[in-house]
Formats: structure tokens, C-alpha cells, sequence
């Protein structure tokens, strides 16, 4: 399953851990996974390509997005971020769980 950690200060996004696999298929036939990834690695790189406002670290099974700087911008596509994985969740409950921590 994957998890996906939620932190927020003052209703901000500081920070997105996502870790795991969904196991939802075979590596590499999994769209649980070519999702999550695909909306992840699109929001960080938006973020970049406007503003470099954010830290990110990329390893197998692990995503962790650092907030260095709020901006109206990168909490938009964060926030957009977050919908999308939610919606995700809620069409595959076995696969993706959403974590909120303030």
C-alpha cells in the first residue's frame, strides 16, 4: 500500500512524504503506482519550473516534497496535489491511503 503523509502548519502544506508500492499489479504494469507518480513528479516539476520554492528527495519507494518557502503558488499546486492523490484513494482503497498530520 501506499502511504501518503500530509504535514500542514497553519492549514500550509510543509511537507508530502509519499512511501510504499500499491501493489495493485506487477512492478511496472501497476497504474496505482504510474499514477501517484505521474501527479507527484508533474506538481514538483511545475513548481520548479515557476518558482523554486521546494526541496524534493526521490528514492525507490520513497518520495519526500519540502515546502522552503510558502508561495500562493507551489500551496495551489500542493493543494492540487492532494485532491488528486485523495480521489486516487478513494477509487482504490486497498492501494493508496492519505495521512493527514498537523
Amino acid at each position: 500500500m501506499i502511504i501518503v503523509n500530509i504535514k500542514k502548519k497553519d492549514k500550509k502544506v510543509k511537507e508530502i512524504i509519499i512511501k510504499g508500492h500499491a501493489d495493485y499489479d506487477n512492478l511496472g504494469k501497476d497504474i496505482v503506482c504510474a499514477a501517484v507518480s505521474t501527479m507527484a513528479i508533474t506538481s514538483i516539476n511545475n513548481i520548479i519550473a515557476l518558482e523554486e520554492t521546494i526541496d524534493y528527495e526521490e528514492k525507490a519507494g520513497l518520495l519526500k516534497i519540502r515546502v522552503l518557502n510558502d508561495t500562493e503558488i507551489n500551496q495551489k499546486i500542493l493543494d492540487n496535489l492532494i485532491r488528486m492523490l485523495k480521489e486516487l484513494s478513494c477509487q482504490y482503497p486497498k492501494n493508496i491511503e492519505i495521512r493527514n498530520e498537523v
